[in-house]
């Protein structure tokens, strides 16, 4: 029912630049469900724990994280969490409808800090072993070998039976992505970081100018345009249009 996510930076790889290790973990049975290495913790790396937690076992009632910018707004540094004003993270919690609690106390954090305690102690020395020195492989050696390890050395039986996951039967990499409102401009195009989408006719209308749209972000770089729940085009990374829904390429 609850889950833990957090970051540790640490040097995992001998020699080599700290890298944040993203884990999610399960708080009745200390199960590892997603484990892996990026450059740094943010949003992305909190989409795509997310994105492999819910796709291989479901929704869950809850995630407890700490207070880092990507996952809650604080108005006065040290003081509470804005829940009125989501990040990108919260959003999308709040649209899965997973409760987000925000730690508040180092004790609070502690047991995030003790499994990355022995993971400092044993990951990197089991990468060395292993021969391996790139994040990617690094990466391939976690979701095949270390995790099911540790989480048969370390995970334990719940209290009671069964699971508390629900099957998600949405889509979620169009929930788990970045989201931003746009207002079209005179030309039907959608300004977004510094690229100009442009809007093709669709069936039910011709034009989106000074129309309220929402741009989604993906995690490859890939872009697209909603009006409400409708999707209007999708683009490549470099803003070229790249399918647009059946009803526009009718219009067209």
């Amino acid at each position: 029912m609850l889950l833990f996510q957090d970051g540790s930076r640490h040097e995992w790889l001998a020699g080599q630049v700290a890298l944040d290790l993203i884990v999610t973990v399960d708080d009745a049975t200390s199960e590892v469900y997603s484990a892996f290495l990026v450059e740094e913790e943010g949003t992305a790396s909190s989409f795509a724990s997310l994105a492999e937690t819910i796709g291989r076992h479901g929704l869950f009632c809850a995630l407890y994280t700490d207070r880092g910018s990507h996952y809650f707004f604080t108005p006065k540094a040290g003081g509470k969490v804005a829940k009125a004003q989501p990040t990108q993270v919260g959003r999308a919690l709040a649209q899965l409808g997973i409760d987000h609690i925000a730690a508040y106390s180092p004790e609070a954090r502690g047991r995030m800090e003790r499994l990355f305690g022995t993971l400092q102690q044993r990951l990197p020395q089991e990468l060395r072993l292993a021969g391996i020195t790139t994040p990617d492989a690094a990466n391939r050696f976690l979701a095949a070998r270390f995790v099911p390890a540790h989480n048969a050395r370390f995970a334990v039986a719940a209290a009671e039976p069964g699971s508390a996951f629900v099957p998600f039967a949405g889509d979620l990499a169009e929930i788990l992505c970045v989201q931003e409102e746009r207002v079209v401009g005179n030309d039907n195009c959608v300004r977004y970081q510094g690229l100009s989408l442009q809007i093709p006719a669709q069936r039910h209308r011709h034009h989106f100018v000074k129309v309220k749209v929402r741009v989604h972000a993906y995690a490859d770089g890939r872009l697209a345009v909603f009006h409400g729940p409708r999707c209007l085009a999708h683009y490549a990374p470099d803003g070229r249009l790249r399918e647009a829904p059946e009803a526009s390429r009718d219009a067209a």
